[in-house]
C-alpha cells in the first residue's frame, strides 16, 4: 500500500472509500458475520497493507465468468465462495471455444473438404452442423477416407520435422501427442512415467505383441526459470535416446521431443494425431483448448475431468473419452493426508521407473541429475502424479486394446467430430454478446 499510497495517491483514496462501501454492504448482507470482511476486504493486513486485485476486480464488475463448466463451479463454490454468496448474479459461465476456420479447414483441408463433400459447408459458421456426420460413422467408405486422410496427415508431418528439424518419425506408429505449455500441474512427467514403463515392458518382454507400436510426442516451451520442468525436457532426451539405442524396443516404440513450439507447428502435429494426452491434474486446467482442437480433427481423448474435458466427454458421449484418475472434489479431500511414497512402494512397475530416473539409468555421465525431479515426486507430488499413476497406466492399456480394432476406433474419431460443435469460439462468442456484454445482432 506504501508504494501504491506514493505513486498514486488519488487512486488510493477511491479504493479504500469503494471498500469502506463494500464494507458496509458486507455487514448489512452478513450480519455477526465479521469473518467475512477479513476474507472479502479488498485491504488486506494489517501493517504491511495490500490491495487484493481480484477482490477489487469483483466488486467493480458487473459479471464475472469461468471459462469451463468445472473451472465456474470452483470459483462459486472455492476460490470465490464469498463473493458467490454475495453476489450470485454476478457469476456466471462461458466456455472457451477455437475457431474451425483456422483448426480445420486451414489446417487440416483433406478432412475439411471430406466433411464438406459429406454434409455441405454450413459447417464453417455453425460448427453444431457436424452432427449430421454421425450415421457417417458407420460408413464404410467415409471410415476408410477418414483413416486415409489421418494416415496422409502423419505422413506429411513426418516429411516436415525430416525436413525442417532432421527429426526422423515413423508414421506407422499410433502418433499420441501432448502439446502444450510445460508446467508440474499439466503432468508431462506421468505421460513419460508411461513411456518409461512401457520401455521397461517392452525390454523384458512383458509387452502385449498385439499391441499397436507407439509413437510418443512432445513439444512445449517452459519460463526460462522453470527448473524442474526443464529438468523433465531434458529427461524426454535422454529417455528417447535410450529407447531409440534399444532394438529390443524401438521396434514398437518411439520417443519425440519437437523444438520451438508454435500455432504453426501445431497446425501440423494436431491433423496427424491419434491420441490427445489432457492429463492435468483434476481441479487445475481453467478449460484449455488444445483438447478442442485434437477433438475437432479426430483424436481420441485420455484425460481427467478438468478443465473443458468434462465438457468434451459429455458431448462426444462416455465411451468415446478415454477417462482416468481422481476427480477435483477428490484431490481437494486428499490433500492433508497425501502420502506419494506409499503409491512409489506398492506399485513395482511405478517403483522401477522411479529408480531409474534416481539412479542415473537415463544420466549415466551425471546419476544426481534427476535427483530434484525424484525429490519432487517422492517427497511432495503437488500435482498427485504417483496417486494417478496405475489408473493412467491401465487407461493406456485400453487405448491399445482399443486401437488395434480399426473398425471401432475409426467410428470413435467421427463421432468426436460430429460432437465437437459447442466448441466453436462463434458459440463462446455469442455467449459473451449475449450473457455479459448485453449485446445484440444487428445486420451488416
Amino acid at each position: 500500500e506504501g508504494l501504491f499510497a506514493y505513486l498514486l495517491p488519488r487512486h488510493l483514496q477511491i479504493i479504500q472509500e469503494i471498500n469502506h462501501r463494500f464494507m458496509i454492504a458486507v455487514e448489512k448482507k452478513f450480519p455477526n458475520e465479521d469473518f467475512r470482511k477479513e476474507q472479502m476486504s479488498i485491504i488486506t493486513g494489517w501493517q504491511d497493507k495490500h490491495i487484493h486485485m481480484a477482490r477489487l476486480a469483483i466488486v467493480g464488475s458487473s459479471k464475472i465468468n469461468g471459462v469451463s463448466a468445472l473451472h465456474s463451479d470452483i470459483l462459486k463454490k472455492s476460490v470465490f465462495k464469498n463473493f458467490y454468496e454475495m453476489y450470485p448474479d454476478k457469476f456466471t459461465n462461458v466456455t472457451n471455444g477455437i475457431t474451425p476456420r483456422r483448426w480445420l479447414l486451414q489446417a487440416n483441408p483433406e478432412l475439411a473438404k471430406l466433411i464438406s463433400n459429406a454434409i455441405g459447408e454450413k459447417w464453417l459458421t455453425d460448427l453444431y452442423e457436424l452432427k449430421k456426420l454421425e450415421p457417417l460413422a458407420e460408413d464404410k467408405e467415409f471410415c476408410k477416407r477418414f483413416q486415409q486422410i489421418k494416415m496422409g496427415n502423419k505422413q506429411y508431418l513426418a516429411r516436415y520435422l525430416r525436413d525442417t528439424l532432421s527429426i526422423k518419425l515413423n508414421h506407422n506408429f499410433m502418433l499420441d501427442a501432448q502439446i502444450k505449455r510445460f508446467h508440474e500441474y499439466k503432468r508431462q512427467m506421468l505421460n513419460l512415467l508411461h513411456v518409461i514403463t512401457r520401455y521397461n515392458r517392452l525390454r523384458e518382454g512383458r509387452g502385449n505383441e498385439n499391441h499397436p507400436a507407439r509413437l510418443v510426442l512432445f513439444s512445449g516451451k517452459t519460463a526460462p526459470a522453470y527448473y524442474i520442468c526443464k529438468l523433465i525436457i531434458k529427461l524426454i532426451h535422454n529417455v528417447a535416446q535410450a529407447i531409440e539405442a534399444d532394438p529390443l524396443v524401438n521396434k514398437k516404440l518411439q520417443l519425440v521431443f519437437v523444438p520451438n513450439y508454435s500455432v504453426t507447428l501445431a497446425q501440423r502435429i494436431i491433423p496427424a494425431a491419434e491420441l490427445s494426452e489432457q492429463i492435468s491434474t483434476a481441479g487445475y486446467e481453467a478449460s484449455g483448448t488444445g483438447n478442442m482442437k485434437f477433438t475437432l480433427n479426430g483424436a481420441l481423448t485420455i484425460g481427467t475431468l478438468d478443465g473443458a474435458n468434462v465438457e468434451i466427454r459429455e458431448e462426444v458421449g462416455e465411451d468415446n473419452f478415454f477417462l482416468f484418475g481422481l476427480k477435483a472434489e477428490e484431490i481437494m479431500n486428499f490433500r492433508q493426508h497425501y502420502n506419494p511414497r506409499y503409491y512409489y512402494e506398492q506399485n513395482s512397475e511405478l517403483k522401477q521407473a522411479i529408480d531409474q530416473i534416481a539412479s542415473g539409468y537415463f544420466s549415466p555421465s551425471d546419476s544426481t541429475l534427476f535427483h530434484p525431479l525424484v525429490n519432487a515426486l517422492l517427497d511432495y507430488d503437488r500435482f498427485y502424479v504417483l496417486a494417478d499413476y496405475a489408473s493412467y497406466i491401465e487407461c493406456q492399456d485400453k487405448v491399445s486394446d482399443t486401437y488395434i480394432d480399426e473398425k471401432k476406433w475409426n467410428k470413435m474419431a467421427i463421432l468426436n467430430v460430429a460432437h465437437s460443435g459447442k466448441f466453436s469460439s462463434d458459440r463462446a462468442i455469442m455467449e459473451y454478446a449475449e450473457k455479459i456484454w448485453n449485446l445484440r445482432q444487428i445486420s451488416v
